[in-house]
């Protein structure tokens, strides 16, 4: 090749090609003209420059004669080009020397730097062959793709196949952030790469040091597939600390949060019941809208457990499938197991007119009555001592409904405190019709239901170490019309209520075999808002003032020879008090004649419209005795009902709190209290206080938090995007339970985590009552090793399900652009 003083002279034509492209330099380019153009405008260009490029001599006649540049508007960088157009793309090489022949080899030393798209190399020496793509570079090599970066002594590849060898290398990944290096890596294709005796960490590198850093993983070889975004490392060891902690033939990690089929990480645990316990699962990535987690737990005091999980998605039904089997419990001494499965479905999504048929389907068993204080912290719906079990159907086309379902409970049992089982419905049947706003006798506004149900209850009690079975039949149809009269500024809602009951009951014993119950009911509610401008500590506000005034009135009917099969009472709260019926169901209708009233005060932001401050209290008066009662009940004679006072202050939003009070105006002494508090000043940090007593029943003191602990000795430094408050940060994290009348904990979950920037580790101790006598303590430990998997037990499923407000230290944050490292 001729030395640059001695290049052929460029066209004036070219040189005003160049010059256009130089000015448009922002736009994009058609494929179909790109390479010839570019290659011409680089040449003129990087002759300023100082730097010859090999295709310097380009036929200058032919790029004359070249077709005019296509121009596109362009706003940004692409990442990405087509398949199509990327075998079309042109190579560029710089250097202070070089030689070659066109369209042959070309050899660049001195500052020699090759270019394709998303892919750099850069080295003391390249030699690139145009026509096979093979390219050999050696001192001080750097490749870069796609911001993926690998450095070292020498590199052989074809920038057509991305095929080859790297040797003793460095390399860094950007997606996430991994690090790491090797004997040789094998570039197998565009997208994976084969690292020989290699280490893999998402720890930082700094430049000149030697890397050891906190966590890595050592092996034979780790396989990079970034088209399955897994790498799969063999004979691998993973170590912290430069203490090996887990070593397996093969390890399974992910390159992003895609899911992947392979072994998680294990989990480990120490429990007073359990003993030891170590799970090691296995997820199965069946199919994008399919996977299944396998997970065996070995527990020293108890043996072995089996547990899985099957979930599944479909556009007109999904549902998820988990069950556990414990053969020969050393606890008691028998097989444990559990099972619990949902299923949703779309039967027929459309039968015309906008109607539907849909399945609902959930059951949930368990093998022995203590299952739920054995196995606390299994699936969520198993840990209850009323397990729900329903499959039902439904049909729905505008205003009318018809459904149908099966519904029945597994009571688990305690000798020490027995309760008494709710009736299955086996089956129950119902059809409602529902319109809002129709007219009625020529006037609009009205709103109509009619709401019919046939059941069939029943209940096994065990009487006499016999099972009985107890039930009846019930038919019922509620009627409702309701018409609401408002404007700015008030409202008034009458409202009438017509509700009859059918029943049939096998058990004649102190009730009729077959009776019937009509009851009326009607109503008023009514209500005002005012408002006006309010000036507070240097704030401009609304405050409004809202009384209420609801009126029921329903006739007695003796319902004390029906039986009772879902009726129960009501909380006392705001919505009870301003309800019709005294009692939740409807086998009982209280003759409630009554007045509540109430009146509400809000400060509402004048910018925001948020609200700041919310006081309320309300009352009910008996305008005559309330005698329908639940079985056993006694009726109620006082006139005035306790008073219930509410509070909201969210002055500022760092912090709010909130109270309620249910007050004894004859006793003089609140029945029911609760105080609460929550302060937020900033991420990661909250604290949340309650106080809950209920007048010789409970008395608690609720606290949760989480919080920096270098923010308890001074100001806590900013939070980082995706890092928390940045790396070497200890935060506490808990929650507790304490009864002051037993002086005991009942329920404490507390720990630590600390950042150390690519790795998270937590220490968590939880206490969880099984009874009024008995508890089961265990200590978690979790290793968190960023962009690889968490090691221990799942500590941190325990804190977010149980800590208010509870910041996860890491964060989802933009994934990176190649750009990014660009060189």
């Amino acid at each position: 090749m001729k030395p640059a003083s001695s290049l052929p002279n460029i066209s004036s034509r070219a040189l005003r090609d160049a010059h256009r492209i130089r000015a448009t330099r922002r736009a994009s380019f058609e494929p179909t003209s790109l390479s010839r153009a570019v290659q011409g405008a680089m040449a003129v260009l990087a002759l300023g420059a100082g730097v010859v490029p090999v295709w310097a001599q380009a036929d200058a006649a032919a790029m004359a004669d070249a077709p005019g540049i296509k121009l596109k508007q362009g706003t940004s960088l692409l990442q990405q080009v087509p398949n199509e157009v990327r075998k079309d793309l042109p190579v560029f090489g710089w250097g202070e020397n070089i030689e070659g022949e066109m369209d042959a080899t070309s050899v660049f030393e001195g500052g020699a730097e090759l270019r394709r798209h998303d892919t750099v190399i850069k080295a003391d020496r390249i030699e690139h062959d145009k026509r096979t793509g093979d390219t050999k570079a050696t001192g001080n090599v750097l490749l870069n793709r796609n911001g993926d970066r690998v450095t070292g002594p020498d590199l052989q590849i074809n920038v057509n196949t991305y095929q080859g060898y790297f040797n003793q290398p460095d390399y860094s990944l950007l997606k996430n952030e991994a690090k790491g290096d090797a004997r040789r890596i094998d570039f197998l294709g565009e997208d994976k790469m084969l690292v020989h005796d290699g280490r893999y960490s998402t720890c930082p590198r700094q430049p000149g040091a030697a890397w050891m850093p906190d966590w890595l993983v050592r092996a034979s070889s780790i396989e990079l597939d970034k088209v399955e975004d897994v790498g799969i490392a063999k004979s691998g060891v993973i170590e912290f600390m430069g203490v090996p902690i887990l070593a397996a033939p093969i390890l399974s990690f992910p390159l992003s949060d895609q899911r992947k089929t392979g072994a998680l990480p294990p989990s480990i645990s120490v429990s007073t019941q359990s003993g030891v316990e170590l799970s090691t699962p296995y997820y199965f990535n069946i199919a994008p809208n399919y996977d299944a987690t396998v997970t065996p737990t070995v527990m020293t005091k108890r043996g072995l457990d089996l547990s899985g999980e099957f979930r599944y998605l479909q556009p007109r039904y999904t549902g998820r499938l988990r069950a556990s089997y414990m053969p020969s419990d050393q606890l008691r001494d028998t097989d444990r197991w559990a099972y619990s499965f949902q299923h949703g479905q779309s039967l027929i999504p459309s039968l015309g007119g906008g109607s539907s048929l849909g399945l609902r389907v959930n059951l949930n068993k368990v093998s022995d009555d203590n299952y739920w204080r054995d196995f606390p912290r299994t699936i969520t719906s198993l840990t209850s001592r009323l397990l729900y079990n329903d499959v039902a159907l439904g049909w729905s086309k505008g205003p009318w409904t018809v459904s149908g379902g099966m519904y029945r409970y597994q009571t688990l049992q305690d000798v020490n405190a027995p309760i008494r089982p709710p009736f299955d419905r086996l089956p129950s049947m119902g059809f409602s019709y529902q319109q809002v706003n129709q007219t009625l006798l020529g006037t609009p506004g009205w709103d109509m239901s009619l709401n019919t149900n046939v059941t069939r209850f029943q209940r096994s009690v065990l009487s006499s170490s016999t099972q009985q079975k107890t039930g009846g039949d019930r038919s019922l149809v509620v009627a409702n019309l309701a018409r609401r009269f408002q404007a700015p500024g008030w409202y008034v809602e009458p409202a009438a209520r017509l509700h009859m009951a059918q029943y049939r009951n096998d058990n004649t014993t102190g009730s009729n075999v077959s009776a019937s119950r009509n009851v009326p009911t009607l109503s008023i509610d009514s209500g005002l808002v005012f408002e006006r401008p309010a000036h507070f500590f240097g704030t401009d506000y609304i405050q409004t003032l809202e009384p209420r005034a609801f009126a029921t009135w329903t006739p007695f009917r003796d319902q004390s020879k029906l039986p009772n099969y879902d009726s129960g009472a009501r909380d006392f709260n705001l919505s009870s008090m301003f309800a019709e019926n005294a009692f939740s169901g409807n086998d009982r209708i209280s003759d409630t004649r009554a007045v509540t009233l109430g009146v509400s005060s809000r400060l509402l932001d004048v910018g925001t419209g948020a609200e700041v401050v919310r006081l309320g209290v309300a009352q009910r008066a008996l305008l005559a005795d309330q005698n329908v009662t639940l079985p056993g009940g006694k009726p109620v004679t006082e006139r005035l009902s306790d008073t219930l006072v509410a509070a909201r202050i969210q002055w500022d939003p760092l912090w709010s709190l909130d109270t309620n009070v249910q007050y004894n105006t004859k006793s003089r002494e609140s029945k029911r209290s609760t105080i609460g508090g929550r302060y937020t000043p900033g991420p990661f940090k909250v604290l949340s206080a309650a106080y809950r007593i209920q007048r010789g029943t409970s008395e608690q003191i609720d606290l949760g938090w989480q919080w920096p602990l270098s923010g308890l000795w001074g100001k806590s430094p900013e939070a980082i995007p995706g890092r928390a408050l940045g790396p070497g940060q200890w935060y506490s994290v808990g929650r507790m339970n304490y009864s002051l009348p037993d002086r005991k904990m009942i329920d404490l979950i507390a720990g630590f985590e600390y950042d150390a920037g690519c790795w998270l580790g937590r220490v968590v101790l939880e206490r969880l009552q099984l009874s009024s006598t008995t508890n089961d303590q265990r200590i978690l430990f979790q290793l968190e090793f960023n962009g690889f998997s968490r090691v221990g037990a799942s500590s941190l499923q325990s804190i977010q399900a149980n800590v208010p407000k509870y910041q996860y230290l890491r964060e989802e944050v933009v994934q990176p652009n190649r750009f990014e490292q660009y060189d």
